[in-house]
């Protein structure tokens, strides 16, 4: 039995498509739907921005993802807990499964950066190969 799902999440649709698929996939599961905050994008999210700009923007980001996660999680009957971490984005899935005794990894194929043409974007293919537990793919319609 599988008792608590990882399901990393960003604007894209295959991430949306994750959450329905972990929803169905896992009806009695716990699950936590993670936003990485990718540092290397940090720059260039607001130009010239502040370190407290920064802050704020990225947090209103979040707050506006999570709130489509829990629409999609209520339209299946669910809840979620939500986390938000910042850092690489592979590695921080993987720290966070392992940290968080996470028993399975639902993702999308590739995130908001990925292109259509991509069947696995880098993310999710670094976690496939490098993750503790066993990880699910899931394909958006873009």
């Amino acid at each position: 039995m599988t008792d608590r799902v990882l399901v990393p999440f960003d604007d894209s649709e295959p991430a949306r498509t994750a959450l329905e698929e972990a929803c169905s996939l896992f009806s009695d599961a716990e699950l936590v739907v993670l936003h990485v905050l990718d540092a290397s994008d940090a720059g260039s999210a607001i130009d010239g921005a502040g370190t407290e700009d920064l802050q704020v923007a990225e947090d209103e980001l979040a707050e506006g993802l999570f709130a489509d996660a829990h629409e999609i999680a209520a339209e299946c009957g669910r809840t979620i807990e939500t986390r938000v971490v910042r850092g690489q984005p592979a590695r921080e899935i993987r720290r966070f499964a392992v940290d968080r005794d996470v028993d399975h990894v639902v993702m999308g194929s590739h995130g908001r950066s990925g292109l259509s043409r991509i069947l696995v974007g880098s993310v999710a293919e670094e976690v496939i190969r490098n993750s503790p537990v066993s990880v699910t793919i899931a394909r958006g319609t873009t």
